[in-house]
């Protein structure tokens, strides 16, 4: 039988005390619900109603039942509150993949936003290129993530694409970073430090392909799989290297110029599988844009003749009154 509807029905009956209020309150017919109370009791082995009166009233073991109905039907109505808030995918555990290098700023902003949009769900984060992310995306071994552009996966779901500029980085001495942008073409005679193909093959190819139409065909091209990695190379003359201002700031001994009619953009998105994703999912895909998207500086870089400090705040004390 089903328990939880026949209680309903006698605590209806219960509260009321008089069948036909019941009925018209749960919306029915008074003989099946007559009919419900009859089942309970057999059920139970028990009455429930004193029925030898004009107005019935609740026996012993009804007035025993009325206290644990009630608490039993809202156990009942908690429980489906929280699976439904599970199936929406407000509960429980998310599978997160960042990129290597992500600022920290960019990170705590998609945090935040995300735990404003479903703030008792656990993210749990896991740093992956995007490579691995498709990889295991596919393999619903990760329920989100962050993957760069351009991306071959037929099977994955994108959210908006996040754009933030690319620009070159190079030592602060050398000659080219007196100019206030330049031009791919600039770059000739220099090899270039990037992300391992293996990270993320179609971006790789997707640098390579603008830097040869701009003019610029690196003779020999450097992996570097982290930011301090890249930056040491480019310190050490190996090569010049192409990233967001806001990466390039970590490091004040390079120096990091804007592209002529930016031709390279980093393009991110929030990625998910299309077969079974988690509920949460396209939840992320707005904030994840938000958060990665076009960086802003504090304040402008101005390129001078002589060279730079080793350090990009001067402190000023100041004046007596």
């Amino acid at each position: 039988m089903n328990l939880s509807r026949h209680l309903r029905h006698f605590v209806a009956v219960a509260e009321e005390m008089n069948f036909g209020r019941a009925a018209e309150a749960l919306g029915m017919a008074q003989p099946p619900l007559s009919q419900s109370i009859r089942r309970l009791e057999e059920e139970l082995g028990v009455t429930l109603f004193d029925r030898s009166r004009r107005q019935i009233r609740l026996t012993t073991a009804g007035t025993h039942l009325l206290a644990e109905a009630r608490e039993l039907l809202a156990r009942e109505e908690r429980l489906r509150a929280v699976m439904r808030r599970v199936r929406d995918g407000e509960l429980g555990a998310l599978r997160l993949g960042v990129p290597p290098g992500t600022p920290a700023t960019a990170l705590h902003a998609l945090l935040a936003a995300v735990t404003e949009r479903v703030p008792d769900l656990r993210v749990e984060l896991d740093e992956l290129t995007s490579a691995e992310q498709v990889r295991r995306l596919t393999e619903a071994d990760l329920d989100v993530g962050i993957v760069q552009h351009p991306v071959d996966a037929d099977s994955l779901r994108l959210g908006p694409v996040a754009r933030t500029p690319l620009g070159a980085v190079l030592p602060r001495t050398s000659p080219l970073a007196r100019r206030r942008e330049l031009a791919l073409a600039d770059l000739r005679g220099h090899d270039l430090v990037s992300l391992p193909r293996s990270a993320a093959p179609a971006w790789h190819d997707h640098v390579l392909g603008v830097c040869r139409e701009h003019g610029f065909t690196p003779g020999r091209v450097r992996d570097a799989a982290t930011p301090e990695f890249l930056f040491g190379l480019v310190l050490a003359g190996q090569g010049v290297a192409f990233t967001t201002e806001a990466v390039a700031r970590r490091e004040p001994r390079v120096a990091w110029r804007p592209l002529t009619d930016t031709p390279l953009h980093h393009r991110v998105s929030a990625a998910w599988p299309a077969a079974s994703p988690h509920p949460a999912a396209p939840r992320l895909a707005e904030p994840v844009a938000a958060a990665l998207g076009e960086e802003r500086p504090a304040s402008p870089v101005t390129p001078t003749e002589a060279a730079p400090l080793p350090w990009t705040v001067v402190y000023t004390p100041p004046t007596a009154p």
